[in-house]
């Protein structure tokens, strides 16, 4: 009998190295893993559905949801996650010394819908107390002009935002002090050359994002795993073949990246930093699945995405997820 031929576009990581290598196979597919930038891998698929399988961002499959039928079906696998509070930059000259300050500025964003966006303008809200609203929002392209929002977005008229000029950038809008801040998945530009003009909110980023998780124990999900759903419609046993085959995936990760014979990144301190996750977060420190950390984690986000405009109704975890990929039998 033929194997299933999937094609997946996803980012190059550790925790899928094993599926693009090939040397882990899901059950009854051939993978043909295509390594993209995860900006283009969204684009394409919630644009045109180009892949049977790709990493998608949470915000924008939870905005997928809000069609009948929806186009895709998640699996519980998070290709992606971060803790974003370097993701808040500031104009030095526009008065915002802590994420209080916020109350009443400008804020550029590269797409209002971005998950990394979702996540800090809630924690924002939540834990400094400026909500989302108490700002105005400017999207566009960070370092090319003319980005637009790959998922339609309709938030009526409760939210000041609009688009910057067709022919200018939000980092360079940030620099010259035309926006006030900026909160992205990406390092903008000004700052990543050391631009005196524009500085992270939260200087000390480690202590700031360390204090967030021993309060809320959330290690924040950024990116899913979908399957388009006239694929899983046809062949419902692709769900399990693939959860089973990124965890096994994942676990080989974990043991390499602890293999002191030779250090596998070109970080130094990798071995003892691995230690410190492991000591904070736990030996299963990136969690597949739905259980209570990944349920509370996911429950937040989808809080966020509702309360700021993104989200028709409030959603459960369990509706994000293909009902086989979130059981397995045992003996």
């Amino acid at each position: 009998m033929p194997r299933l031929r999937l094609t997946m576009a996803c980012g190059d990581y550790d925790r899928t190295r094993a599926l693009y290598e090939d040397t882990i196979r899901p059950d009854g597919i051939d993978l043909t893993y295509l390594r993209l930038p995860v900006e283009e891998t969204f684009f394409r698929m919630m644009r045109h559905q180009e892949f049977e399988v790709a990493e998608l961002s949470l915000s924008s499959y939870v905005v997928s949801l809000r069609q009948d039928p929806s186009p895709f079906v998640a699996l519980p696998v998070y290709t992606s996650r971060m803790f974003r509070h370097s993701s808040w930059y500031a104009n030095a000259d526009a008065g915002i010394e802590s994420p209080e300050d916020l109350r009443g500025k400008v804020v550029g964003t590269p797409e209002f819908q971005l998950t990394a966006c979702v996540w800090m303008r809630g924690i924002v809200g939540e834990r400094h107390g400026v909500p989302f609203d108490a700002y105005e929002h400017r999207t566009g392209g960070q370092e090319t002009p003319g980005r637009i929002e790959k998922a339609k977005v309709d938030l009526g008229d409760s939210v000041k935002i609009s688009a910057i000029p067709t022919d200018r950038t939000l980092s360079e809008m940030l620099a010259e002090g035309e926006i006030d801040a900026l909160v992205t998945p990406r390092v903008p530009s000004p700052f990543a050359k050391g631009d005196p003009r524009v500085r992270r909110i939260f200087p000390d980023v480690i202590g700031a994002e360390k204090a967030y998780y021993a309060d809320t124990g959330i290690f924040p999900i950024m990116h899913v795993l979908v399957v388009r759903r006239d694929v899983y419609e046809r062949h419902p046993w692709v769900a399990q073949s693939l959860y089973k085959a990124a965890l096994e995936a994942k676990q080989q990760a974990y043991a390499n990246m602890y293999d002191t014979s030779a250090l596998r990144f070109s970080l130094p301190w990798l071995t003892p930093q691995l230690e410190e996750v492991r000591a904070l977060l736990g030996e299963d420190y990136w969690p597949y699945g739905l259980g209570e950390a990944n349920h509370r984690t996911l429950s937040t986000f989808l809080r966020y995405h509702h309360e700021q405009g993104l989200s028709d109704r409030l959603r459960t975890p369990e509706e994000l997820f293909a009902p086989e990929a979130l059981e397995s039998a045992v003996i």
